[in-house]
């Protein structure tokens, strides 16, 4: 997965540092691949700070170790205030208590590196799913914080769209009239490929200025 976030991130047009222990790994990378290599850690502080984490705009910790994962995420959220953060993980269970910490996780099981890249770039990920003709999408839209304690009806009625489901704590759910939005939901909004920018700018904004 870290091989393929690089690539892929690198392919668009993203500055690109690889953690690794073994400076072996980094041949998954491939001869093209020009981001940086570097031999350490990935929670280790003068590590990431080699790595330019101090200018990073988002971290992901894709290593065989939840615990390395989630301390390395951790450290790049908690200490460097790093904005997107996301930690694989092989045990779901310790999702809830990951979610609750603030990192975003993503179990190897159900999620891919596609997955991972929408926990990276909120903003700028592909919709889940288009319908044929191309009128319609279906997209995770970043929610501000301002929603949290709202109906998910209101959220609807403020912005004109269609709230298809939630991701609550690493499942997904329906919401219902009464359902209200919750700290580390994902929205996944049903929408017309031309009022995207619209949708997403309503949901950026709180619900008294919507």
């Amino acid at each position: 997965m870290g091989a393929t976030l690089a690539r892929t991130l690198e392919d668009q047009g993203h500055s690109i540092a690889v953690i690794d222990l073994d400076p072996k790994a980094f041949r998954r990378l491939g001869s093209g691949f020009a981001g940086q290599r570097v031999t350490g850690m990935g929670f280790d502080q003068q590590t990431l700070r080699q790595a330019g984490i101090e200018e990073a705009g988002a971290f992901a910790a894709v290593s065989s170790g939840d615990n390395s994962n989630i301390i390395a995420a951790r450290v790049a959220r908690e200490t460097f205030g790093v904005e997107n953060v996301a930690a694989r993980i092989y045990d779901p269970r310790r999702a809830e208590v990951y979610q609750r910490l603030g990192i975003a996780t993503v179990a190897t099981v159900r999620w891919t590196a596609d997955r991972m890249l929408r926990r990276l770039l909120p903003s700028g990920a592909e919709p889940l799913w288009r319908d044929p003709s191309g009128a319609l999408a279906l997209a995770e839209v970043p929610t501000s914080p301002e929603w949290i304690g709202h109906r998910v009806s209101k959220l609807e009625q403020a912005t004109g769209t269609r709230v298809a489901f939630l991701t609550r704590l690493g499942e997904a759910m329906l919401p219902d009239s009464q359902t209200v939005l919750q700290e580390g939901d994902l929205v996944h909004v049903m929408m017309r490929e031309t009022d995207v920018a619209e949708i997403e700018a309503a949901f950026a904004r709180g619900p008294e200025e919507s």
